[in-house]
This record gives structure tokens, C-alpha cells and sequence, in this order.
């Protein structure tokens, strides 16, 4: 088949062939990361997953495909194997250093995709974090959940709310928690004397 070629083709035959092969991984790894970001998107809607989960997520995916699609390019390049191999130890040692270096941030990530996904409370919801058994201890309404931080207004006896509390998303995996359904102040947080000016209320309507 060379012998039908041009003599100046085959001349560059190996360099077009080492061209043509670079931008095939660089067309695979495209579609790859559009594929990841579509799916990521999916994900996000069918949830309800926040924005800053889904941009984590991204480039998190994103990272990943470029860092593969470089060591492939690199291989075409003609780096050796043992080079490449030492490289990517490398970076992996580095990832294992920065992993446990902010492993309490990356845990309430991780808590914050569990929370989304098995929905052990929603937004304005009530709980309450028990500390041992029945005892009392964080509770409020709950009105934001982001990446780190799950968001609680505090509610006084008499009804009114106070100040809000951030609680990390991994506190809520490591004690019991209490829930109410819906916006309704539960009435074991109200005093006698306001619980039945409630009682009477519903009574009356």
C-alpha cells in the first residue's frame, strides 16, 4: 500500500499517523467529558442536587478525563512506560496527602450528597440533632443546605425565630436525628401557654 503512495506521503507517514492518533484521543476525551457533564446534569435535575455540587462534580470529572487523556498522549509521544508510571504515583501520593489534609471539607461534601440522595430531611423541615438518647440538642427550621453547612433557624418557645445555626452536613450522620415534616412548628418546641393558644387556633378554624 506504501508503494502506491507519494514518496513525500511516506516520508510523513509516521508523523501524520502520530498526529492523526493525538487528535483521536483528544476528540475521545472531549465527547467523553460532554457525556460526564450531561449525565452530571441529569443527576443534578433528577436530585435536586445545589449548583456547587454539580460544579464539583464537573470538574471533578473534568480532571480526571484530561489527566487520562494526557498520559495517553504522552504514551503516542513515545514516554516511556516507567516514566508515565512514576508520574502518575506521583500525583496520586500528592492527591493522598491533599485527601487527608482537608478530609474534615471532603466529608461534609460526601454528607452533603447523601443528604440529597437519601433525603433524611428536606427544606423547611424541622429537626432536631439528639445528642444522647433524648437529650436535647441543635434544632430549627431548616433553611439552606449547601456543601459544607446545613443551615437552622433556631425557633424560641413562644414561635418566633432567632438566630440560625450552621451545622456541618456530617454532624447530622453522626447523631440521631429528629424529624417534622413540613413548616408547622412541632409542638413539643412550643411552651404549654403557646401550644394551646394553637390548639385553640386550629380548634377555631
Amino acid at each position: 500500500m506504501k508503494a502506491r503512495l507519494p514518496h513525500w506521503i511516506i516520508e510523513w507517514l509516521d508523523v501524520i499517523v502520530l498526529v492523526g492518533q493525538v487528535l483521536l484521543i483528544v476528540l475521545a476525551a472531549w465527547l467523553l467529558h460532554r457525556l460526564v457533564r450531561a449525565l452530571v446534569a441529569r443527576l443534578c435535575r433528577r436530585q435536586g442536587l445545589p449548583p456547587e455540587m454539580a460544579t464539583v462534580m464537573r470538574r471533578v470529572s473534568a480532571t480526571l478525563v484530561g489527566f487520562s487523556a494526557l498520559l495517553l498522549v504522552l504514551q503516542r509521544l513515545g514516554v516511556s512506560a516507567t516514566v508515565l508510571w512514576t508520574a502518575f504515583t506521583s500525583f496520586a501520593a500528592v492527591g493522598a496527602v491533599a485527601f487527608f489534609a482537608a478530609w474534615s471539607v471532603l466529608s461534609n461534601i460526601f454528607c452533603t450528597v447523601l443528604i440529597f440522595t437519601t433525603r433524611p430531611f428536606r427544606l423547611y423541615d424541622h429537626v432536631e440533632l439528639l445528642e444522647n438518647g433524648e437529650k436535647p440538642g441543635l434544632k430549627g427550621r431548616v433553611v439552606d443546605v449547601n456543601l459544607i453547612y446545613t443551615t437552622l433557624q433556631e425557633v424560641d418557645g413562644s414561635g418566633a425565630t432567632g438566630s440560625v445555626l450552621q451545622v456541618p452536613n456530617s454532624l447530622f450522620f453522626q447523631r440521631t436525628v429528629r424529624r417534622w415534616r413540613g413548616t408547622a412548628i412541632p409542638e413539643a418546641w412550643l411552651r404549654p401557654k403557646d401550644r394551646d393558644a394553637g390548639e385553640a387556633a386550629a380548634k377555631a378554624g
